[in-house]
Formats: C-alpha cells, structure tokens, sequence
C-alpha cells in the first residue's frame, strides 16, 4: 500500500511527463480495441451475411458437387430423396439445382452459374418471389423465361429489370439448347459469390430445361431443422466447414494488423522505459534515502516497477473517461468502406460496425499492463545493485 501511495504521488509530481506516457498507452490501446473491433464486426456480418444468403444452417452436397470445380457439375445432380420431401414441403429445407450456362447481353457472350431455386422458399433471402409471374408469350410460340439476378451480375451484363436477353445451357444428355429470359428483379446482396455470375430461376423450369426432372445438387437447411441421419448419395457440409474461408480471412487479416501494434507497442514501451531509466537516474539520492530509512532493496524495486506499470493504469482509466464515447460513436455511425470494396470477391458489407466485446477489452487492456509491468521492471533492478552510500552521494554505479 505504502508502495502504492508513494508511486502515485511521485507520478503526479512527475507532471507532464506522466501525461504524455500515460496518453501514448492510451493511443496505443484504443488503436489495438478499435481495429480489432473493426474486424470482428466484420466477421460477425459477413457470417450473418453468408447465412442469410448464401450457407442457411448448413447444407446437403450430391456426393460429386465440388464448388472449386464447375467440371463436376455435370455430374453433381441426383433424384430428391424421399427422405427430405417432407422438410421440403415444411420450409425447414430448399433444393438448389445447378448447371453451367452462356448469356448473350446486346450479342456479347459470358459464362454464368445458372440456379434453379423455390420461388417460395424463405430460408436464403434471394427474392425468390419475384419468380411467381406467368411466363409471357413470345413470336413463335416461346415463352419468356423470369429470372432474378444480382447488381454485379446486372453490372456485368448492362442489365436492368425489365430487359430481356437470351442464355444457352446443356441439357444432362450433353444437348445444347436456348431461351429467352427477363430479368424481373436485379437485388443488392453482399456476398460475391451469390451475386457475380449468377442468375436464378425457378428450379421446376430449370429441371425441365435439363431433362433433369425432380432433381437437385445441393439442398440449404433452415435452423428449424436438425441434421439428418445420412443420406445415401448426399453428404451432410457444417456451418463450421462453409464458413471456414471468411473465418481464415479474418484470421489472416489480424494478424496481418498485429504487426502494426507490435510497432505501436514498442514505441510505446520505449518511452515506459527511458522514462524509467532517467527517474531513476535522476533520484539516486532518493533511493539512498528510502534504503537508509529501512527499506529494502526488494520494496524500492517494486516502488519503481509499481510506478511504471501504473502508468498503464492511468491509460485504462484515460480511455474509459475519454475513448469510451468515441468508441461507441464509432460503433454507432459504423465505418464506410471505399468504393469498389464490394468487387473484391470477399462478403463485405458498405458500412462496417465495430463489436468490442468484454474478452477484446479487458484482454487487451490486461495485456497492456503487463507488458508495461515487465518492461518498468528492467531497470528497476538496477536498485538491487546501488549502495545506500553511494546512492546518496549521488554517484552512479
């Protein structure tokens, strides 16, 4: 306690020296709580992104899917499982039917994904209810084809709701043939790979168009439904295992950043330091005085170490009465990306808002400290090796 009182009355008399430790900690601190909350907001968004676009609850691959290869994809369709009809009819489950196709915008040509989807399914959010208009007639008895598509997609292709344009696929007996769609909905969706050449149809045409009749490739499950036993042909893909490239991402991406704070952190360990070796230099006599007076080597060691480490202290305390609102103004207004950060291929949302939790805070503010303990400690044993006389006289060992 003497220790205690002592150190903070030596660091208030310090002045502004203790002031300008204390606000470099605290930079250091809100910098590290600040971008790390950055990141985890944009973890956490892309997740709830991925799920509601993209992933759902987890999914059922035909035994040959492979998402990296569109060579397998001829072969990635089977019969629905009498199995999942039921989770079907309920909602809990949706078929995704897939193929490649060609579209021809304005005569250009561009290779696409083209998926056939429930038009009332409820559990990704692509509007699938747009689907459910009748099929215009077109000269020559052929019909328009509706089919909704993202805004990369639309940017892509110069599209826009309303147009009309033709697309070419193959059939599952290697036959080509052709239609004309109408875009009857362009949706703004943050997730890359459920936007950027893609198109989407309802899956009953797309069977048909395929000769691939009450047939699917993939099939998204709802968080209403449990996982089922296996299914012979199908193979059951986690949540965990769909999410795993964003979270590798954000993993990359912190300690990509980490690099930047180490060097923030040195510098500021630097200044703890120096700060510490000229107090003690400049306070030979003291130390000889408090070792004179009775105490030991041990207590005037820990006097010192006490008072760096309390500048971590002062900076915690600083950041809760100063940085606290800013941080939660910064979570409120959120972080605007830059434009053109939503064609970099990654789930990424226009405005980023920041999660600081509990763990972020008091891990970092407890990391802070400690670092700044040891490094108050290192030239504090110096004391161990000073003799009292010598001390006071002011002679340096």
């Amino acid at each position: 306690m003497i220790a205690i009182k002592l150190a903070y009355r030596n660091l208030v008399g310090a002045g502004l020296r203790t002031w300008l430790n204390v606000i470099v900690l605290a930079f250091v601190l809100f910098m590290i709580i600040w971008h790390y909350g950055i990141l985890d907001g944009w973890n956490e968004q892309a997740n709830r992104d991925m799920q509601a676009w993209e992933v759902g609850n987890g999914q059922y691959w035909q035994e040959n899917y492979d998402p990296y290869d569109f060579f397998t994809l001829e072969e990635s369709h089977a019969k629905i499982p009498e199995t999942l009809l039921k989770a079907i009819e309920d909602g809990r489950i949706t078929p995704i039917l897939l193929t490649q196709a060609s579209v021809y915008p304005d005569g250009r040509i561009q290779s696409m994904l083209l998926k056939g989807i429930l038009p009332d399914q409820k559990i990704i959010a692509i509007p699938g209810n747009e689907l459910n208009i009748e099929s215009e007639a077109m000269p020559a008895g052929r019909q328009e084809i509706p089919a909704v598509i993202g805004k990369r997609m639309a940017k892509n292709c110069k599209l826009k709701t309303g147009d009309i344009t033709t697309i070419r696929w193959r059939d599952i007996n290697g036959t080509f043939d052709a239609a004309e769609v109408k875009i009857v909905k362009v949706f703004d969706c943050n997730v890359p790979s459920v936007d950027a050449g893609q198109m989407y149809i309802p899956i009953n045409k797309l069977q048909e168009m395929m000769q691939a009749s009450n047939e699917a490739t993939l099939f998204i499950v709802g968080k209403d439904q449990e996982m089922l036993d296996s299914i012979d042909g199908w193979k059951y893909v986690e949540l965990d295992i769909l999410m795993t490239e964003m979270n590798e991402m954000m993993k990359m991406k912190k300690v990509g950043g980490s690099f930047f704070y180490v060097i923030l952190m040195l510098l500021a360990m630097l200044a703890i330091f120096d700060t510490q070796v000229l107090s003690i230099f400049r306070r030979q006599k003291e130390i000889g005085t408090y070792i004179a007076m009775g105490m030991t080597r041990r207590q005037v060691v820990s006097l010192f170490t006490v008072e760096g480490a309390m500048h971590a202290i002062l900076a915690v305390i600083f950041i809760g009465i100063v940085g606290t609102p800013l941080l939660v103004w910064l979570m409120s207004i959120g972080m605007t990306m830059p434009a053109g950060s939503d064609d970099m291929g990654i789930t990424i949302a226009e405005t980023i808002y920041p999660v600081y939790g509990a763990g972020l805070i008091i891990g970092t503010s407890l990391l802070i400290f400690i670092i700044t303990l040891i490094v108050s400690y290192l030239p504090a044993r110096k004391i161990s090796k000073m003799k009292p006389t010598d001390a006071i006289k002011g002679k340096i060992q």
